[in-house]
């Protein structure tokens, strides 16, 4: 790595955004780089297509080139904060507009991505009846149990891109986890009074 990439790599996203609201082109490709992989899983897991979660991705980027005063530093948001909720909003917008995809290349995302994650199911098919459930479930608790579980933020930062408080956030959770029980349940992927809806969920 060159003395350049390295100060690259050191540079943070808030700082990179100061340049990019100063018509900085470098630094918004290097955000760009940066972020992309990380946003794209965020919309992949509330949109389940890899097409339409590159073109949110794409969208709300462009957006943000368009408008980066958008990003109020003075706030003191983390950028990938305030980033998560354009993405997530985005692809809300366009669940609202189509139906969800069942099925898909959601498997190989699966596993690629998430296998360690899944270490409670035990073949391709349960790994298929457990993302078609997550599919399934109301908007709001997806986005929830996305941002908290494949994501990894802390409940802090997943209400705050949501814009909701921490208890109405555990709430969207813990609705989450229920539903998704009682259909994999209902499909014969859990039995009653199993635990291994614990391990899914770590």
């Amino acid at each position: 790595m060159t003395q350049k990439s390295k100060q690259e790599h050191e540079i943070s996203d808030e700082s990179l955004m100061v340049r990019v609201q100063s018509g900085d082109h470098e630094a918004f490709s290097f955000l760009v780089q940066r972020r992309t992989r990380m946003f794209y899983a965020a919309a992949y897991r509330m949109c389940a297509r890899q097409d339409e979660a590159e073109d949110i991705v794409q969208d709300a980027f462009l957006k943000l080139w368009k408008n980066p005063q958008a990003w109020d530093a003075q706030r003191g948001v983390k950028f990938t904060t305030w980033f998560y909720r354009v993405v997530t909003n985005g692809a809300v917008d366009y669940m609202r507009k189509k139906k969800p995809a069942q099925g898909g290349d959601s498997l190989d995302y699966l596993e690629d991505t998430a296998q360690s994650q899944q270490e409670g199911l035990e073949n391709k098919q349960q790994q298929a009846v457990l993302e078609a459930a997550i599919q399934a479930l109301p908007e709001r608790q997806k986005e929830a149990l996305n941002l908290c579980f494949y994501e990894e933020l802390s409940n802090k930062e997943a209400a705050d891109i949501m814009g909701v408080g921490i208890k109405a956030l555990e709430s969207l959770l813990m609705r989450a986890k229920a539903g998704l029980r009682d259909s994999l349940i209902r499909q014969g992927v859990l039995q009653k009074g199993m635990k291994g809806e614990e391990r899914i969920y770590g």
